[in-house]
């Protein structure tokens, strides 16, 4: 996504947000991914450091466990949306979203896409917790 805003000179960015609690390599892994589909793509520039936004205030401090937030967000969108997010990726993602929508990170008016990439196998693991 990352490159391909970048290919369609798009002003929107892409906000990433962490759910490992080692920032640094993920963030370093976006890079190279990025970097090569830019490649691929033949985007004719490198990415900038600054197109790669990857925010850590939400992944609870460790791999794997969900905290206060993300067990709120989860139940959440379930209840209002119907949507099954897992306590590993997207619940996590999912509190920082609606986190910054009431921090009022976005503008007003603002379009955000939220972009669940699965996760739902990772739910029976948690069983205990809803």
């Amino acid at each position: 996504m990352i490159a391909g805003f970048a290919h369609s000179n798009r002003a929107q960015s892409v906000i990433g947000i962490d759910a490992s609690a080692t920032v640094e390599k993920t963030w370093q892994q976006i890079k190279r991914i990025a970097s090569r589909t830019a490649a691929a793509i033949d985007l004719g520039r490198e990415l900038d450091d600054s197109e790669i936004v990857l925010l850590d205030r939400w992944h609870d401090g460790i791999y794997g466990v969900a905290g206060p937030r993300t067990i709120e967000a989860i139940r959440l969108v379930g209840q209002l949306e119907g949507m099954i997010t897992d306590p590993v990726y997207e619940g996590k993602s999912m509190a920082g979203m609606i986190d910054l929508i009431k921090e009022g990170y976005f503008k007003e008016g603002s379009k955000v896409l939220y972009v669940h990439l699965g996760g739902q196998p990772a739910i029976n693991g948690y069983t205990t917790a809803f």
